[in-house]
Formats: structure tokens, sequence, C-alpha cells
């Protein structure tokens, strides 16, 4: 991990806290520099320690992947993850993608300017992803155009052929606020406990193997 302008030994320590007892179910000390690829292990794990067959999963927006969510919905984990914004469209003042309203039954997009994009294509992407496509003749006269983008052919929006998963997450997380409140007050509470209260701000050993000893 680069700090400035040197560098640091460092190490990511994943942890499942109890939402009952406030206590850590399971933990898992890695190198990975981001939380991506997590959260379908470290859910189908702590689900088998803690013996039960349902499990809600509440994580902050580094967890977020549609693939992961995915898997742990068709495990019957229910996730509560944030979506981040980082949209450039929003950086630059255009509409962005969740300006388009998806309507199921007819597989099309509502634009802003009250055009219906329709599928156009599906392809694969880099990451072996399966994405489509969604377009409309009607961006060429579109008074809208400045705001949307500036594509000669118009503007195309992309969906995941799994994206009604994430919406109906997205759902879930607008109807539930409480849920990741409570994500800080459980999962960062033995954190605090163990840098404050335990003085333990940094690790003595190096190596995955020792550390992994140690936070335990």
């Amino acid at each position: 991990m680069s700090v400035g302008q040197g560098v640091d030994v460092c190490y990511n320590v994943q942890t499942a806290v109890d939402g009952k007892h406030k206590l850590i179910a399971h933990h898992e000390v890695t190198d990975a520099h981001t939380d991506q690829g997590y959260l379908v292990p470290m859910s189908t794990t702590v689900r088998q320690v803690l013996g039960v067959e349902k499990l809600e999963v509440v994580a902050d927006k580094g967890y977020y992947s549609g693939e992961e969510i995915k898997k742990c919905e068709d495990r019957g984990i229910v996730t509560y993850i944030p979506k981040a914004a980082v949209s450039s469209k929003l950086k630059k003042e255009l509409f962005t993608k969740e300006e388009f309203c998806y309507d199921a039954l007819t597989d099309t997009y509502m634009c802003p300017a009250g055009e219906q994009r329709t599928h156009r294509c599906t392809t694969m992407e880099r990451k072996k992803v399966k994405m489509r496509y969604y377009g409309t003749a009607a961006c060429k006269r579109c008074h809208l155009r400045p705001r949307c983008k500036k594509r000669r052919r118009g503007r195309l929006i992309k969906r995941l052929v799994d994206e009604a998963v994430l919406e109906r997450m997205a759902q879930r997380v607008k109807e539930n606020p409480e849920k990741m409140k409570l994500r800080k007050q459980l999962v960062e509470h033995p954190c605090g406990t163990i840098k404050r209260g335990m003085n333990q701000g940094y690790f003595l050993l190096k190596r995955i193997k020792k550390v992994a000893a140690e936070i335990a």
C-alpha cells in the first residue's frame, strides 16, 4: 500500500459481526486492496458458523458488485448495500442512468424527453458480464440532447442481464434506512474497541499467516 512517497505493508481484515450478540462471528485476513469479491465467501461462511438458514447481510459501498449480489440472492442471502454515486455524467451535469425509467413489462426505457428506448443488442463485456443496450432514433432530433450525450448516433443505455436483482436490493435499502445506520453500530464497534480500548492500532507481525493468528 502506497502512503505518500513511501510504502507500508498493510492487510485487509474482513469481519462479519453478529447482529444479536455484537460479536465477530467470522473474520479473514487478505492482502487485497479492496473488498470486492468477499461478499459471497464471507456471507456463506458466516451463515454456516451461525447455523441459520436465513441471513440478512448489511455492508458498505465497497462490497457493491452485481455478480456477488446475484450469487447471494441465489443462495437465499438478503443483502443491503448502498450504491456509490460515481457517475461521470453527474459531474458533467448530464442525465444519469437513474433518470431513465425502466419498464419490465415492455423491456424498454423511458428517457427524460419522453422517448421510449428499446433493446438493440446484448454483448459480453470484458468482465464476462452480459450487458443489454437500449437506444432510440429520436436522439437525432431531441431538444434535450446537449444534456444527454454528444454522440452522433445518440445515447445507449446499458443494463445488466440480472439488473433486476440490483433494483430489488436498491428498493430494500430505500425502504429500510435504519439498517444502514445499524451497520456502523455493529461492524465498526469491534474495530473501535480493538484500536482504542485495546490500543491495537497496527499489527506487530507480517505475512498473512502470522497476521491471521494475531487478529484471531
